[in-house]
């Protein structure tokens, strides 16, 4: 970030120029600082290595390529960047595609000013978001491995207690760790404790990760 620690940087890509220029002014009218804007792949990367922005807001269909190429050639040029992918389609392998490139969520265009400017904010904090339609695979992976192992389908999954995926779920529905201590009478660090035993047993670095493993396995809505 600048000097205001506290502001939180964003880029937004998009190929049409006035949606792009809306979704800017919500932002910016909301307390982010909007650092930059781009139309493709190529322009992306090179304001986000110019910008260093906390957040990109990635569309999928971009002048020069697709948002999953702009998603790997941002963060190739700004490590440290969270992109959260906004797009018209909701399809699976879309949502896929993305992450895979290293997207940490995924949001419909669907989506009222009030919640882009929630999943900016929880992305910016590291959270994986997922619009509502599509948290249901996340949540469908925690309900199967806390069931435990399927014998049909000859892997040896990790078991999550009842706790664990209790936690996980809440963290699936983007509550912070202190408001599912609050919820769940327990302590921040009891919460941190059981969502870092998770990501030990899945062998992943941290939530965006274990949303990224959840889509990957192919887990369908209930």
């Amino acid at each position: 970030m600048g000097e205001d620690e506290s502001q939180v940087t964003v880029m937004v890509v998009d190929d049409h120029p006035m949606w792009r220029d809306g979704v800017s002014r919500d932002l910016a009218g909301a307390g982010f600082e909007v650092v930059a804007t781009a139309d493709g792949v190529r322009s992306a990367a090179s304001r986000a290595a110019a910008t260093g922005p906390d957040v990109v807001l990635m569309d999928m269909q971009l002048t020069d390529g697709n948002g999953t190429q702009a998603t790997a050639a941002v963060l190739d040029a700004a490590p440290h960047a969270r992109v959260l992918v906004l797009s018209a389609s909701s399809e699976r392998d879309d949502v896929l595609e993305a992450v895979k490139a290293g997207a940490s969520g995924y949001l419909v265009k669907s989506a009222s000013a009030a919640e882009l400017v929630d999943a900016v904010t929880a992305t910016a904090a590291g959270q994986a978001v997922f619009t509502p339609g599509l948290a249901a695979l996340v949540l469908g992976e925690y309900r199967r491995m806390s069931s435990g192992p399927d014998p049909d389908d000859g892997q040896d999954l990790p078991r999550l207690t009842d706790r664990e995926t209790e936690v996980l779920r809440l963290v699936a529905k983007g509550l912070t760790a202190r408001q599912i201590g609050t919820r769940l009478h327990l302590s921040h660090r009891t919460v941190e404790n059981h969502v870092q035993s998770t990501l030990r047993k899945l062998q992943l670095a941290n939530r965006v990760e274990l949303a990224r493993y959840a889509i990957e396995q192919g887990i369908d809505e209930d």
